[in-house]
């Protein structure tokens, strides 16, 4: 035991001096109405750039309302898995307006974002077959296709000529090709024509998740496939989340009945865990009914978005390309990040400070993410307070 205490110490310390100790942020409470603010358990009161909730709906009476009353109608727990006796009205009334929503036959509720990306990459590749991945695809994805077996072959980032070129390698045994749709640290899209165009030619299946997308880009907020123009035919497909834009939590696979069908029949982490709480569902049907509703979030959240880059360049604070609500404000180091993100903290703000191996080495950055709930005066006042902090970083030199 003495041998493995100091193992673990050791651990710990070496992620300690190389300040890449993650440390929880425990939230006492957020702010009615929802606004932006919270309240730490130390007493501060920050205006919050880091959740993901991007149409501010976590805090909408309707999700509330939802949740309480099936909560009294159904209990707070499900009890049991999807294929015993866990499967409830609420779920499958999702499901169904899921499919609705994304133009698919079928949806399939997953209690996390990551059971759904492990579910499908291990019923679809196996042993003895291979799996393209953006290199900069989310952990669940890359685990995904570890856990399958299949051989991992990782293109850069968003480059769909590399990726052309490694499909051609061995190409009877490419049987996916797998990317985020809004990329989760960077904020920028997958070049998704191009990769329909290498998964048909390959013959292999195109995996989009687009938790970052949906709700948020298109015409009506379905996401990276509508703003690229492309069918369910095209990208057959589809993991989305219920716990960013749509401010609940869950996650879904929609695509042909067949799938649906294989996924329950064979996806170990949605036979073996227990199922979603309906109440959950039902705050999850009231977000997407209130998403469809109340479009204006959506054009406030773009408005926004263009602001906030608008004022950057006006203050010369150095952003990616991202056009979408994610803003990385990179600073290469995980020192000069994790100070940024107290400096930040000191002037009212709580942007948290992305750090390897959530990120590629030299690429700390602070990820920005805004919300249709945030203010125009917030986007001001942060910019205001970004700016010395991106002129500190200019002036360190290069990002390597």
């Amino acid at each position: 035991m003495k041998r493995t205490a100091s193992t673990l110490e050791a651990a710990l310390e070496a992620l300690e001096a190389q300040r890449l100790r993650r440390t929880r942020i425990t939230v006492a409470a957020t702010a009615a109405h929802g606004e932006r603010r919270l309240e730490l358990t130390d007493g501060r009161h920050l205006v919050d750039f880091s959740s993901n909730d991007y149409l501010g709906l976590a805090h909408h009476p309707a999700l509330a309302t939802a949740m309480s009353a099936c909560a009294a109608a159904c209990g707070a727990g499900s009890g049991a898995s999807h294929l015993v006796t866990g499967h409830g009205i609420e779920h499958a009334r999702l499901e169904e307006e899921l499919a609705a929503f994304t133009h698919r036959e079928r949806a399939l509720l997953f209690s996390t974002g990551y059971m759904a990306n492990l579910a499908v990459i291990a019923t679809l590749a196996g042993r003895g077959e291979r799996v393209l991945l953006d290199r900069l695809c989310h952990a669940s994805l890359i685990d995904g296709a570890r856990l399958s077996g299949a051989t991992l072959s990782r293109y850069p980032h968003g480059d769909a000529g590399a990726a052309a070129r490694l499909a051609v390698v061995d190409p009877g045994h490419t049987v996916m090709v797998v990317t985020d749709g809004v990329f989760s640290m960077d904020g920028d899209l997958a070049p998704l024509p191009e990769l329909c165009r290498i998964a048909h030619a390959a013959d292999a299946w195109l995996l989009v998740d687009d938790a970052h997308g949906l709700g948020v880009i298109g015409a009506s907020g379905a996401g990276a496939l509508e703003h690229f123009g492309l069918t369910s035919e095209e990208v057959p497909i589809l993991v989305g989340t219920l716990g960013k834009a749509f401010g609940s939590c869950g996650a879904f696979v929609a695509g042909a009945a067949q799938l649906i069908e294989l996924l329950i029949q064979r996806a170990r982490s949605y036979i073996y865990t227990t199922a979603l709480p309906q109440p959950v569902a039902a705050a999850s049907r009231a977000a997407l009914a209130v998403a469809r509703t109340e479009g204006w979030r959506r054009e406030r959240l773009g408005a926004l978005t263009r602001r906030f880059r608008a004022r950057a360049a006006q203050a010369g604070v150095t952003l990616g390309l991202s056009q979408t609500p994610i803003q990385p404000v990179m600073l290469g180091s995980p020192g000069a990040a994790l100070d940024a993100q107290r400096e930040l903290a000191e002037a009212g703000f709580l942007v948290v400070a992305i750090r390897p191996p959530t990120v590629p080495a030299g690429s700390a950055r602070l990820r920005v993410t805004l919300s249709a709930a945030h203010t125009e005066g917030q986007i001001d006042e942060l910019v205001a307070a970004l700016a010395p902090i991106s002129e500190r970083a200019r002036r360190a030199g290069p990002i390597e």
